[in-house]
């Protein structure tokens, strides 16, 4: 009888539109949404203004005619693209060949002193020798700013670590870069308020780092409730967490967030439970992330004679190392390479059915990349992901016909942009997410891309389309209601999804509308509530007329 419930689940499962896999993905979903509130990204932006300067001047009398530019004093070699500058901004006025009076050689000097202030080097300075330019080399001096000590301005205050905050020691030569990444992996912890001011030392030349932090509770207690889950598994879903911050003293984060459904949905007996754990360290420009995360549900499913409690399990279970490889005043750029295991078992009436256990690892490769663009800023990102027979993988059931692979291999590729604005007078915001999935192997369920969910194209509330393939496009449009903290929205998104498994399918894109209002109440408390309408299905896709949501977040 098992076996026989076993062969027939999937299409009772397909006619409630509450496949294991589909269901995962929500919790996948949700875990997401979860760590986006609890782990915001700290964006630290220091800037210096530079001298506007003017071109070159055509006639000076005196003058010499300049051959060569040379760079002389401590560390010149690592500093010589600082004459690439001297030609200006476009490289179309350089002094090379011309005849420069002091007025123009003073032109080329500030130049070089603008290019080091771009690159973060402001108490680096370029100076101007007196020497003999009749053989037409005109030689600058550099003079490296570098750091005498790094010191806690209220010791008694501070319960983190200099070390693995600061990505600068003493002796270096010092550099806005560093500080701005010092910032942001002390306030990557959101109870943490952290400065860092440069104050002259007692040597000529050299800084000290005077770092001001305050942290108040280490302890930060959360709270959520939504309506995400589904008929099948319970649609309203709550979860309570707590964040350690600087657990260990090190400027590390651990979470834990506990999860699970509080009722709603179809009759009968069904729920399910998550837990998930996050520990992260940086160190310098290098940060170590791990993850463990659970999910178990059952559900009741009506046989031919009798109902049958089918039920999961899963875990999850990651490790990823990121490098930030570049930054300046206006982007960074971010390397991250990780690990992972997935492991899954389904039963009915408590008894496993073995031919649908997983358990597939791998690892995956990504690059990210912020640029920020006036007030607008935008966000890019690809990573490449593959199953191997690593950490005890066993071999997908669709592997027999071809139609998935535990050894799969993915792209995908994402990009975001939030832009905002005034018009009238009023404050107004667009935010864009676009993603896409593509596929280098067969994939089994759970690797798939998805459409048709308030995380992905919203309208739709309980099915789903998924294949190998697909891309989706999310745009909001918010209104700020004065400064009050809430903002009126409109969403209009789009998907679309391709490959062998959409021969299926009732049809391959989905488009949806939504409008509501979110923000924040108390200094403590996240709302978002919303409406949102199918505008694009394919015929004969279930789905409401009109689906409403909404989520709730406090924290302290």
């Amino acid at each position: 009888m098992p076996a026989l419930l076993a062969l027939s689940l999937p299409t009772a499962l397909l006619a409630q539109d509450a496949t294991p896999d589909e269901q995962l993905r929500r919790q996948q979903e949700r875990e997401q949404a979860v760590q986006e509130r609890e782990l915001p990204q700290a964006d630290i932006r220091l800037s210096v203004p530079v001298e506007e300067l003017d071109r070159l001047p055509e006639q000076e009398s005196p003058c010499f005619v300049i051959e060569a530019l040379a760079l002389q004093g401590e560390e010149a070699q690592r500093f010589s693209w600082v004459l690439d500058a001297a030609a200006g901004e476009r490289g179309e006025d350089s002094p090379i060949g011309r005849c420069l009076g002091t007025e123009g050689i003073n032109l080329v000097m500030k130049r070089a002193q603008n290019a080091l202030i771009e690159r973060g080097f402001i108490t680096s300075r370029i100076l101007l020798e007196d020497q003999d330019l009749s053989g037409g080399t005109l030689t600058l001096s550099l003079i490296p700013g570098r750091i005498a000590a790094i010191r806690v301005v209220d010791p008694s205050r501070f319960h983190a670590s200099l070390r693995n905050a600061v990505p600068a020691r003493q002796g270096d030569v010092l550099n806005l870069r560093d500080i701005e990444q010092g910032l942001e992996n002390f306030q990557r912890l959101p109870s943490v308020e952290a400065d860092i001011q440069i104050a002259p030392a007692e040597d000529p030349g050299a800084s000290d780092l005077l770092v001001d932090y305050q942290q108040e509770w280490r302890l930060r207690p959360s709270w959520t409730a939504d309506d995400s889950g589904s008929d099948a598994m319970g649609q309203y879903m709550g979860g309570v967490g707590i964040s350690f911050d600087n657990l260990l003293g090190i400027n590390d984060l651990f979470h834990i967030h506990l999860g699970r459904d509080l009722g709603g949905g179809a009759s009968g007996p069904r729920g399910s439970r998550s837990h998930s754990l996050h520990y992260s360290v940086p160190w310098g420009y290098w940060s170590l992330a791990l993850d463990y995360s659970d999910h178990e549900y059952y559900q009741t499913i009506a046989g031919a004679f009798q109902e049958y409690v089918y039920s999961g399990t899963s875990q999850q279970v990651g490790a990823t190392l990121s490098r930030l490889v570049y930054r300046d005043a206006t982007r960074k750029t971010t390397v991250s390479l990780g690990g992972f295991q997935r492991r899954s078992r389904n039963y009915i009436d408590d008894i496993e059915i073995e031919i649908q256990r997983r358990v597939v690892g791998g690892w995956e490769a990504g690059i990210d990349h912020r640029e920020f663009i006036g007030r607008a800023t935008l966000d890019l990102g690809t990573a490449y992901k593959r199953g191997t027979g690593a950490f005890g993988s066993l071999p997908a059931p669709e592997e027999a016909f071809d139609e998935g692979t535990s050894r799969f291999q993915l792209i995908s590729t994402h990009a975001g942009l939030t832009l905002p604005f005034q018009v009238g007078g009023q404050t107004l915001e667009y935010r864009g997410r676009w993603r896409m999935q593509n596929n280098l192997t067969p994939l089994t369920p759970i690797d798939r891309f998805s459409i048709g969910s308030r995380y992905t194209v919203r309208g739709f509330n309980e099915a789903s389309l998924v294949a190998e393939r697909g891309w989706l496009v999310r745009n909001d449009l918010g209104l700020a209601l004065g400064n009050s903290g809430q903002s009126l929205y409109a969403g209009l998104d789009y998907g679309r999804v391709s490959g062998p498994s959409t021969e299926w399918l009732l049809g391959s894109e989905l488009a949806g509308a939504a409008a509501g209002l979110r923000g924040t109440l108390f200094d403590h408390l996240s709302y978002d509530a919303f409406v949102s309408t199918p505008l694009i299905k394919p015929d004969g896709f279930r789905t409401d007329h009109r689906v409403t949501g909404f989520s709730l977040y406090l924290s302290f």
